[in-house]
């Protein structure tokens, strides 16, 4: 069990190392969780200033889909009176 601990007389570089990354990991994980945090807090204020409701669940939705917008040269962005063809419609 020493051998392992010894690490063939390099464990004054690999253990040190060791501890290095799993600082460097903590510090990452503890970023991401912050960021996440803020990220879900700034997303839930925007959804209220909006009037909007939180997403639901993914599974409570999965068969429905969102109506498309229409296309921007569509008809209907057409101001009145303009011709029918002079719309950005292309054919």
């Amino acid at each position: 069990m020493q051998d392992f601990f010894d690490m063939g007389g390099y464990a004054g570089f690999v253990w040190p190392s060791y501890g290095v990354a799993a600082i460097v990991l903590g510090l990452v994980f503890a970023s991401t969780w912050r960021l996440l945090k803020s990220s879900e807090q700034r997303l839930a204020q925007l959804q209220a200033a909006r009037g909007r409701r939180p997403r639901r669940d993914r599974g409570a939705s999965a068969g429905a889909e969102a109506p498309m917008a229409p296309a921007p040269g569509d008809i209907s962005d057409a101001p009145a009176g303009t011709p029918a063809g002079a719309a950005g419609e292309t054919r």
